[in-house]
Order: structure tokens, then C-alpha cells, then sequence
């Protein structure tokens, strides 16, 4: 099954085009879809940068990647690692870092094509939502740039005293529990999936894809690009400003 070539003008003529109302659900990923690259990975330059991470922290996280991305271990654990090295540390201070860190290292890596998605939903008075498995440090100065009010995501864990207990709230939003977080969401607003939008790159979101009526894969990895074309879900390419093509979609891959 193939799909026929969009331009980025199609793409958001294709949103203003469609009905408006709070009822229409857009769903974004974050990592790999609204941001090049991965939000927590400026936060561990950060720390190294700083001083603040021992060589076992580094080693560890790094482990912990290599064999998440071998699947020999699960999101949740690699979270709950990379957790378990700030335990006792303040939310409050990590959200300053957090905002710190969008505006120093973050914000240049945005897609500028996906922000012009996002603009579009939400001249429709579409429900805009960030559904993404990014810890809140990571998501939320992203989204509130955006001016995206809706915000499912993972959260550390603290005590009666606002610190981190070196653990992650479950469940953990990932995979098909983002599915789930995204159902429970719309049931109480009375949104319809099948008439919904998600914009997502990762094989995990698969899950999700499955369930709107709009999928719309972003810079997908193999097996999500294998979906789409088995079931001609259009496929986009965006990059950042000064990466060739000043952040606009390449078109629509078969």
C-alpha cells in the first residue's frame, strides 16, 4: 500500500481542514518528533559538564542504553537507573535546571515543520496533548513553550519534602501504558480516537498509532516505518534548522 506525496503546506492545510472543537484529539510525541534527539541527554551533558555525575553515574547510564537499545532490558528499569543517581535531590531545582537546559541546549534542536503542526491544531481548537515517555524535567519546558496545556508523562517519585526517592511513579508511560494513559485521558473529555491525530517516531508507539484515525509516523524507526507502509499511513521527514532542508517535511516515504 503506498500514499501519495504531502508537502508541510498540504500537512497543515490537511489540519485546517478538518473538524474543529475540543473533541478532535492531536497527540505529540516529544524525543525524535517535536525535538531532535533525546530531552534528557542535555540534562546528563549537564551534569558531566558541571562535574555533578561520578564516573559511575556516566557509566552506568550508558550501560543501561546499550542494553536497553539490545532489549535486554525494559524502559522502566533504565528509568528507575538514571532516577536512582539523583535521589534526594530537589524537584523544584531540577524543574529550574530542566528550564535552564530547554533554553540553553533544547530549543535549537525543535523541528520547526512539527511546531507548525502543532500551531495548526490548535488554530482548530483541537485538544493539543504531549504524550511522551520523557521524565516531567524533560517534557514540560518543551511543552509550555509550545503552549501545550495537556501533558502525559513519567514523574519522578518524591517524598513529603519534595525530594526523590530515587524511584518512578507508576505506572510507567511507555509502550502500551501510553496507549492506556492516552484512552483514560480522552474518556473523560469525550474525545474520539478515530477521529484523532498522533505524531510519533518510535516502534513502541505502534500501540497508539493502531488507535487513532490519524496516524502520523515522524522520522519513524524501523519497525514503525514498516507499519506505516503496510498500512499506508503517511510517513514524514523533518529536521532542524540547518540540517538541508530548514526544518520542512521531505515528503511522504513508501
Amino acid at each position: 500500500m503506498t500514499t501519495a506525496p504531502v508537502t508541510p503546506a498540504d500537512l497543515v492545510a490537511q489540519v485546517e481542514a478538518s473538524p474543529p472543537g475540543p473533541a478532535i484529539g492531536a497527540f505529540f510525541d516529544l524525543d525524535g518528533t517535536l525535538v531532535d534527539g533525546f530531552t534528557a541527554t542535555a540534562h546528563a551533558g549537564d551534569r558531566i559538564r558541571r562535574r555533578q555525575a561520578r564516573i559511575g553515574e556516566v557509566t552506568g547510564v550508558i550501560e543501561a542504553a546499550m542494553r536497553y537499545r539490545l532489549g535486554r532490558v525494559n524502559f522502566a528499569k533504565l528509568l528507575e537507573r538514571a532516577a536512582g543517581y539523583l535521589r534526594g535531590e530537589s524537584l523544584a531545582e531540577l524543574d529550574e535546571v530542566g528550564e535552564r537546559l530547554f533554553r540553553e541546549r533544547v530549543q535549537s534542536r525543535m523541528f520547526p515543520a512539527m511546531h507548525e503542526v502543532v500551531l495548526a491544531h490548535q488554530r482548530r481548537g483541537h485538544t493539543v496533548v504531549m504524550s511522551s515517555s520523557a521524565l516531567t524535567i524533560h517534557a514540560e519546558p518543551v511543552a509550555r513553550y509550545l503552549e501545550i496545556d495537556h501533558v502525559l508523562c513519567n514523574h519522578f517519585e518524591v517524598d513529603g519534602d519534595g525530594r526523590l526517592t530515587g524511584k518512578i511513579a507508576r505506572p510507567v508511560i511507555w509502550g502500551k501504558r501510553k496507549a492506556d494513559a492516552v484512552q483514560q485521558f480522552c474518556a473523560g473529555r469525550g474525545i474520539d480516537l478515530a477521529k484523532g491525530y498522533f505524531y510519533a517516531d518510535g516502534n513502541e508507539d505502534i500501540a497508539l498509532m493502531s488507535l487513532v484515525g490519524n496516524p502520523v509516523p515522524v522520522n519513524p524507526r524501523r519497525d514503525l516505518a514498516a507499519m506505516a507502509a503496510a498500512r499506508g499511513w503517511p510517513v514524514i521527514r523533518v529536521a532542524t534548522l540547518g540540517k538541508g532542508n530548514h526544518g520542512g517535511l521531505r515528503g511522504v516515504l513508501k
